[in-house]
């Protein structure tokens, strides 16, 4: 089996003139933790749509798992198991945590959102959503409405709703943004509990977080990569350093926006 389980060679897009992603080549290693991380604007957001082919690259290449994914639609590379959450919390505030998981597993296994079926039909569901309530710390709040949640509790409910695609990767856009110091602990421990098994590309804001999460790190700015490499060799690259902070000397294990 190939050693990186996503790559790209010199993906670009850009819209009317203005280069959002520009010659980006970039690897992923299979089972990684591989962070997407820059200052505000730098492209990390369309990176994330042009690998999930929410968005067409202008040109470039872009494979998975060997295979060419470039010209595929968001479903099928979601098939291929290639998933992403996004930035937004995207949850069913009406529905219960539990009914939020067994629609996104109905929909994993090809049916359609059975809502009028009898409840005793849709409970052959609910076994698997309670493991991955379980996986996401969220077992007690199963039958508590989805609207009801803690913003953190409400990203957990959205990973686990990701989850029940079965992704061999997990593409996750800033899942601790606006969160508590409480809340961005949690989801840094159920980052990896997901990840055992599992590869993961994740864009996040939060350099602490990067920190104790990341194997490699790949740094955008202007739509270009940077810098690569772990995070002590990124933390020290004088480049990365004035993209983030202008001209001070060290980026530590604090915040910085991207």
């Amino acid at each position: 089996m190939d050693e990186f389980i996503l790559d790209t060679e010199g993906m670009t897009k850009e819209f009317r003139g203005f280069v959002a992603v520009s010659d980006v080549s970039m690897r992923v290693r299979r089972g990684s933790i591989h962070g997407l991380i820059g200052p505000n604007g730098a492209g990390k957001t369309t990176c994330f749509n042009l690998l999930t082919k929410f968005l067409p690259p202008t040109k470039g290449v872009i494979r998975y798992n060997g295979r060419d994914i470039t010209k595929l639609k968001p479903a099928e590379v979601a098939k291929l198991g290639l998933v992403r959450s996004f930035q937004i919390s995207a949850v069913f505030g009406h529905m219960t945590v539990l009914e939020n998981v067994r629609v996104a597993l109905q929909r994993s296994r090809g049916r359609s959102f059975d809502f009028w079926r009898s409840d005793d039909v849709l409970r052959r569901y609910d076994d698997r959503a309670m493991e991955l309530l379980e996986d996401v710390g969220l077992t007690g709040f199963a039958h508590l409405p989805a609207a009801q949640l803690s913003y953190g509790r409400k990203r957990a409910l959205e990973i686990a709703t990701t989850l029940a695609l079965d992704p061999t990767m997990l593409l996750l856009d800033e899942p601790t943004a606006g969160m508590t110091h409480e809340d961005v602990d949690r989801i840094v421990a159920l980052v990896k509990r997901v990840a055992v098994g599992r590869t993961v590309l994740m864009v996040e804001h939060n350099l602490k977080v990067v920190e104790g999460l990341c194997d490699r790190i790949t740094v955008l700015t202007r739509g270009r990569i940077l810098a690569e490499g772990d995070y002590p060799t990124v933390s020290r690259n004088p480049e990365v350093v004035a993209a983030y902070l202008g001209a001070e000397p060290e980026v530590s294990g604090g915040t910085a926006h991207a």
